[in-house]
């Protein structure tokens, strides 16, 4: 059985560095479970599943499905109230790997080492990464620009090699990645494993709607565009009619609310959860509402694949790649 081990994969006991990044309202029982059957680790956000009864289910499911590694996104910023209550569960259940996202990881950490589950935390720059590194986290995501949802504004190629160089904690790669070339790219570089979303909202275990899946595969990097619109904070969608209708800006007023102390603490929550509910929408049922989250790496996807197809083509692009690469002679 042929593996690419890094200190991620060694972390893990996995085959393949390879991550299916937690999208909201993508991921599923399906997708995680077929991911790691397939020799990565699937992943999920906790809030794709509501009530939390849901989300108890759903990875009791994915447990009796694989007995291989799974993980679980939490946000952990005050406004997710579920937060203690999504760790607990999960462990319960055995889950082993806990990405965090949008705060400080401190109880994610403690909580999880007590269990022997190990936590990745999204960070963007290297001030983040230090400090989630000194709070005891696993390693550490090093979100880019050219990423899906939330991406951050530093190019990969400077961003993995940078943090990779400044830390003692395993650095994953998030944002460009969706073939085996750019994810040779950025193992080169000195990242410990890939976070792949995008080329996996164009699979088939996906229920999501399938224009959607469709935009993905038809759309070039061209097509993705920058939004505060959705939900405060910068994030990657494909500019659609509707995109371009709304603009990419929130209102004059709700900056101005957003930016106040006295009204900022009711308005994030807010803003918030109308980019979600126009994101469920978009993604779930047809709509003339299509705000689609995605990355630059759209240009690459040509096909709809299975998430076992996709892992596949990605390991085996990668050897190619490895085996054209110029050496010094």
């Amino acid at each position: 059985m042929k593996t690419i081990e890094t200190p991620f994969t060694r972390m893990l006991n996995i085959q393949y560095p390879i991550i299916g990044a937690p999208m909201f309202l993508v991921s599923n029982v399906d997708m995680v479970t077929e991911i790691s059957e397939a020799g990565g680790i699937g992943t999920f956000p906790a809030l794709n599943y509501r009530p939390i009864e849901n989300y108890d289910a759903a990875i009791k499911e994915m447990k009796s499905r694989t007995q291989k590694p799974i993980g679980v996104n939490i946000i952990v910023n005050k406004s997710n109230t579920r937060a203690q209550d999504d760790v607990r569960i999960a462990l319960k259940h055995g889950v082993e790997l806990f990405i965090t996202s949008l705060g400080s990881p401190k109880e994610v950490i403690i909580e999880a080492h007590k269990n022997g589950a190990k936590v990745i935390c999204d960070v963007v720059n290297l001030e983040h990464a230090k400090k989630v590194q000194d709070l005891g986290a696993d390693g550490v995501i090093a979100v880019s620009t050219g990423a899906g949802g939330h991406a951050g504004p530093i190019s990969p190629i400077v961003l993995i090699d940078w943090l990779q160089k400044k830390l003692s904690i395993p650095v994953i790669a998030a944002g460009g990645v969706a073939d085996g070339a750019t994810m040779a790219s950025m193992l080169t570089l000195g990242a410990a494993a890939v976070s792949i979303g995008t080329r996996f909202i164009a699979c088939k275990e996906a229920t999501i709607e399938q224009a959607y899946k469709d935009a993905v595969v038809r759309s070039t990097p061209e097509d993705i565009v920058m939004t505060t619109r959705v939900s405060g904070t910068p994030a990657s969608v494909i500019n659609t009619d509707y995109v371009k209708k709304i603009g990419l800006d929130l209102p004059w007023y709700l900056k101005v609310l957003k930016d106040k102390k006295l009204t900022k603490k009711y308005v994030v929550p807010l803003i918030h959860y109308l980019g979600s509910k126009s994101l469920e929408q978009a993604a779930t049922a047809p709509s003339w509402k299509t705000v689609w989250s995605a990355g630059q790496s759209v240009g690459l996807i040509e096909d709809i694949l299975s998430c076992r197809e996709i892992m596949e083509k990605l390991v085996s692009e990668y050897e190619a790649c490895l085996e054209k690469a110029p050496r010094l002679k």
